[in-house]
């Protein structure tokens, strides 16, 4: 008797410890109950990555069965690779084309703005001082291979005072596919209808000039060790190589430097459409910094994975949340409060099997 009691008593506080266990549980960020395990894959632009790489890490602390590989290849790469359906989500600074969206296999894609930020004029010229002022004509020129000497007359106008050598430029450029390049080829081709004729604006270009390098970690390197050189990168990365960057005269003809303040102020004046395609390159406004762009998380509206499609859009909508808290230290402005509430209703959008992976 006594010890079928003590059976029964063993076997109900067992229970109550397994509920216990459960009830223990990590739960998604959205509050939607226990997360199934999901390994997720991005490729795509190096101009986000910084971020990117910053917020998985992040993520994971609190959620444990998601794991999210993000390999740095370039915008060109990533549409390339989430167009073919070969990875999870892509990463791009320069939108797709209608052509392109036309041309994917899994249906919509939709752009998920992750951030913005600034396209630095990095260069390594001896004893040049920093923030060096390059007009928006003499930086088309240079990289049209125009102007070649740093001792310029067209340089020497805009930084009076200024004392630079009679040494080559050397331009530095990206050699593979790129949003920092769509960004910045962007801004040459609204400014100079040379450039515009000649090259144009894309993630690859047939460059008139210069060495290339890959990612914007390729091209800081081609800059730090060429003597003479000027090239562009996301200012997270001429901060952490600590490469002096340029002043821009912007299109109220102000100096401005890149930077959080400069780069809000350029997207703070564009009219932003429903696809979320747009560029804010040469934006007005006195604060404006005229190099600055999106970068957009490229996301299949509907999802083929019911486990993977709600990790990843649980892991994009705490990424507009909670991870706007990384951007400012990583030299990245943080998305608009207005622009949040848009893209949540674009996550609200995307389906398994017509059904909403998040509400």
């Amino acid at each position: 008797m006594f010890r079928k009691k003590g059976r029964l008593l063993a076997s109900v506080l067992t229970a109550v410890l397994m509920l216990s266990f459960v009830g223990c549980g990590e739960k998604n960020p959205t509050g939607q109950g226990q997360a199934e395990t999901a390994n997720l894959t991005g490729s795509g632009s190096s101009f986000v990555y910084p971020l990117l790489n910053q917020q998985i890490e992040e993520y994971r602390k609190g959620n444990s069965n998601i794991a999210i590989n993000y390999q740095s290849s370039g915008s060109g790469a990533g549409i390339k690779q989430v167009s073919e359906q070969t990875i999870d989500f892509g990463a791009t600074d320069g939108p797709m084309t209608d052509e392109q969206l036309k041309a994917t296999k899994g249906g919509q894609l939709l752009h998920i703005p992750l951030t913005l930020g600034a396209v630095a004029v990095t260069y390594n010229v001896p004893n040049a001082p920093k923030e060096l002022k390059i007009g928006p004509t003499v930086l088309a020129d240079i990289f049209l291979g125009k102007i070649t000497n740093w001792n310029d007359q067209q340089i020497a106008n805009d930084n009076p005072g200024v004392s630079l050598p009679d040494s080559k430029i050397t331009v530095a450029h990206r050699s593979d596919g790129s949003g920092t390049t769509y960004i910045f080829s962007d801004y040459l081709s609204s400014i100079s209808p040379e450039w515009l004729s000649k090259v144009g604006k894309g993630t690859s270009l047939n460059w008139p000039a210069g060495l290339g390098g890959k990612g914007n970690a390729g091209v800081a390197g081609v800059i730090q060790q060429t003597s003479g050189s000027i090239g562009y990168l996301e200012l997270a990365y001429a901060v952490q190589n600590n490469l002096p960057y340029a002043m821009m005269k912007n299109k109220e003809g102000k100096w401005v430097p890149p930077s959080l303040q400069t780069t809000s102020a350029a997207a703070a004046a564009a009219t932003i459409p429903d696809d979320m395609r747009v560029s804010i390159v040469n934006a007005p406004g006195a604060d404006a910094y005229p190099i600055a762009g999106f970068s957009w998380a490229l996301i299949y509206k509907d999802q083929t994975d019911k486990a993977k499609g709600t990790a990843l859009v649980n892991f994009i909508n705490w990424s507009i949340h909670d991870g706007q808290a990384l951007s400012e230290g990583l030299h990245y402005a943080k998305l608009p409060a207005s622009l949040v509430s848009r893209e949540e209703e674009m996550l609200k959008s995307i389906t398994f099997q017509g059904e909403p992976l998040i509400k």
